[in-house]
């Protein structure tokens, strides 16, 4: 994987940390940037995210990078709210968002068995094939969550979950991919799919 670089796109999540400690334990190269010449010279582009939609999305318009990312033709991974930022919009503030993919992400309703947000371990139902998630188990891989919106099914989800309602767990159009959940944070599902994007070429 010498040839590998990946870019992580400095968009203020506080995952950052985690996210390229669990890339370097699969040996991969990273490097967080905010420079578009950087980011698009990269051989791999991640956007994570922890946050507000409408924060996330004044940084990335104050920085250009609402108009960059779009563009990108290399394989590029939306993680959590860095997935919604692809979607349209978000009912988190009423945001666009950067119109990569169609649907809007909406909040989880509240009830007394299902609190928010939806935090902690659940499980993929994978419906899709994809190299994002080639070698896993189609109805056993477990990964884990923290968020409060959620897209609903489209014709780019290739994996859902169940929280009160069914939602779009991991998604794909051309070379923009995308996880609800944290994959620096879900163990050896989480490292497996992190191996696979830097894999896609």
């Amino acid at each position: 994987m010498s040839a590998t670089r990946v870019a992580i796109i400095a968009s203020g999540g506080a995952n950052i940390a985690s996210l390229k400690f669990a890339l370097e334990r699969l040996n991969i190269e990273s490097e967080l940037s905010a420079d578009a010449h950087r980011i698009r010279s990269a051989s791999h582009v991640i956007l994570p995210g922890v946050g507000a939609a409408a924060d996330a999305m004044v940084r990335l318009r104050a920085s250009g990078l609402d108009r960059l990312i779009p563009a990108l033709k290399q394989p590029v991974l939306g993680i959590c709210l860095g997935m919604q930022l692809l979607f349209d919009a978000s009912a988190e503030g009423d945001s666009e968002c950067m119109k990569i993919l169609p649907g809007k992400a909406e909040r989880f309703v509240n009830a007394p068995s299902l609190p928010v947000p939806h935090m902690g371990w659940n499980t993929l139902q994978i419906g899709a094939e994809s190299p994002l998630l080639k070698g896993l188990d189609r109805s056993k891989s477990y990964a884990y969550f923290v968020h409060s919106y959620a897209l609903g099914i489209s014709s780019a989800t290739i994996a859902t979950c169940t929280y009160g309602r069914e939602f779009s767990a991991c998604v794909q159009r051309e070379n923009f991919f995308g996880v609800q959940f944290h994959p620096e944070r879900s163990a050896l599902v989480g490292a497996h799919i992190l191996k696979n994007f830097v894999l896609i070429h």
